[in-house]
């Protein structure tokens, strides 16, 4: 591991055994010693993951049992209903571990018309076992898929439906209960002390990483050893060099934390940014984790720059944009990991992460912005209920292409080589999304200078979705959305899947008008052709 001298930290950074007091359950570490005691009592309820790697041994028979016997009743085909943290860990454990063979795993986290109806015109019912997800066991996107499978399903087997399904949920939600009611295979029961995106080693990875034929043990192992290393109280520590470095480039400006990747580890980065954004954003402060964005020449990244390189056996490319940026100034931090040790890396990043938040001055284990934006959600749907038709405050703009603008000045506060461009993306999924998205990416730094995220509504609500109105007030947030083509009812709502999208996203522009952002909303009639004229429009709108 390698690392530029990082800036020096403000004077009243804490600074005394931030390591140990996190092993301790020191709540104060985070909250500070006025906490209230509330606070104290919450935060030590979400730091059950430092016990997760000793606790995998003790789950390993059950979840290999339950996979064993998924399999010999020829469930090949698993659908995870999942978000955020229940869902991009999974993708993580399909997409980057070498040598696996099990069942064939898709991750429906989406209301999308879309996406939804491909999956359900590819389903074999007689193979798919659907593994329902949620920590609170009520998330609305969750909650709508299965009401939507669960009608299939029971619609095709009858009685025997409830063996197509298990769950992976906390004690006493309400989808331990439906799952119960409807016979499910098998209800896991995961301790509720641990956060939904600090749950990788937990029940809400291991299984269906068991069902996918990830190697448990090697897991667990990889886990242990980061975690043992992650007590040092040395400059050796991993975790804490790690979130070291994430809070004191955040504290001289540099809150961009651009992961330089190899290909074969963005199911990685984007589970890295959901953990990093919606733990750090906060207080007006925190740390963005820059994604899935196209390697550039250095010359074409700010100052509000700070760099991990995920170094593996096949990233040369990696390697050289990290010297280059080195040369040209930039700190970056050098990572080696393996794609096998994935256990590892996740304690890795989710120690780093509680050591930013103590260092920052945040609580890493709450998310005071992402219920704001269920709950404006929730009163679009109740607007549309109520007189047919979404309220659209600012209404679209004649003559600009279906737009709308809610512009706040208080974003001039920030530098302009320190804002970033936040690309919501609640489009029909589309294969070609991500490359069409990358290349627009790399054009707005080559010709702005800007870093850029892109979010896939609803995912980045409940990921990026805490920085964008809890971080600091220097974002360009540009939601997007299109009329679907289909309209597939959720069962037991007046709703449809594509009424849900859009009272998300709407519900979504309203929250950060309220937050005071800068928002612009741009509706396209045809997502493909319309695509390239709307974002060279809105790139010519910022350079002005």
């Amino acid at each position: 591991m390698k690392t530029a001298p990082p800036p020096t930290p403000p004077p009243d950074e804490p600074q005394t055994d931030v390591p140990g007091r996190i092993w301790r359950r020191d709540p104060t570490v985070f909250a500070g010693p006025e906490a209230s005691e509330p606070v104290r009592t919450a935060i030590r309820g979400r730091l059950g993951w430092l016990d997760a790697p000793g606790a995998l041994a003790g789950h390993l028979a059950a979840v290999r049992e339950f996979a064993a016997l998924a399999h010999a009743d020829g469930l090949s085909d698993v659908i995870l209903l999942g978000m955020g943290g229940s869902s991009l860990c999974a993708e993580v454990l399909r997409d980057v571990p070498p040598g696996q063979a099990g069942a064939r795993l898709t991750v429906l986290d989406t209301t999308d018309e879309r996406a939804i109806r491909d999956t359900t015109e590819r389903l074999d019912l007689a193979r798919t076992l659907f593994l329902v997800a949620s920590k609170s066991g009520s998330t609305i996107e969750v909650t709508a898929l299965e009401r939507h499978f669960w009608a299939l399903a029971h619609d095709a087997r009858g009685p025997e439906a409830g063996r197509h399904f298990a769950a992976i949920t906390d004690p006493g939600t309400p989808l331990e209960s439906l799952a119960a009611d409807r016979g499910y295979r098998r209800a896991f029961i995961n301790p509720p002390d641990i956060g939904g995106r600090y749950s990788a080693l937990s029940l809400f990875g291991l299984v269906p990483a068991s069902l996918i034929g990830v190697d448990l043990a090697a897991l667990s192992a990889g886990a242990l050893r980061m975690a043992d290393a992650c007590r040092a109280e040395t400059t050796e520590n991993p975790g804490v060099a790690l979130g070291t470095f994430m809070a004191r480039a955040a504290q001289a400006g540099r809150d961009k934390l651009t992961l330089l990747e190899p290909p074969g580890l963005a199911a990685f980065g984007a589970w890295v940014e959901q953990l990093v954004a919606e733990s750090t954003g906060k207080l007006g402060r925190g740390v963005l984790p820059i994604v899935g964005e196209p390697i550039g020449p250095a010359s074409e990244y700010g100052p509000d720059r700070a760099f991990v390189a995920m170094m593996t056996e096949t990233s040369g490319a990696v390697s050289h944009a990290a010297r280059d940026l080195e040369r040209a100034g930039h700190p970056v931090l050098r990572l080696t990991m393996s794609p096998a040790d994935l256990g590892a890396e996740f304690f890795r990043w989710e120690f780093a992460t509680a050591v930013a938040g103590a260092l920052l001055g945040v609580n890493p284990f709450d998310e005071p912005n992402v219920r704001e934006a269920k709950e404006r959600t929730q009163a679009q749907l109740d607007a549309r209920a109520k007189t047919g038709a979404f309220r659209l405050d600012p209404p679209f703009a004649k003559g600009d292409g279906y737009a709308r603008r809610e512009s706040r000045p208080s974003v001039a506060e920030a530098p302009p080589r320190r804002r970033y461009v936040a690309l919501l993306d609640f489009l029909p999924s589309d294969p070609k999304r991500s490359a069409r998205f990358a290349e627009f990416r790399a054009a707005l730094r080559r010709r702005l200078g800007l870093a850029t995220t892109h979010g896939v509504g609803p995912r980045y609500l409940h990921s990026t979705g805490q920085f964008h109105k809890g971080g600091p007030n220097s974002g360009i947030f540009v939601l997007l959305t299109a009329t679907d083509a289909g309209a597939t009812p959720v069962p037991g709502t007046n709703y449809t899947f594509s009424t849900l999208k859009q009272a998300q996203a709407l519900g979504d522009f309203d929250a950060l008008a309220a937050a005071g952002r800068t928002v612009v909303h741009y509706h396209l009639e045809d997502p493909t052709a319309d695509f390239a004229v709307t974002l060279e429009r809105l790139i010519r709108k910022i350079e002005a």
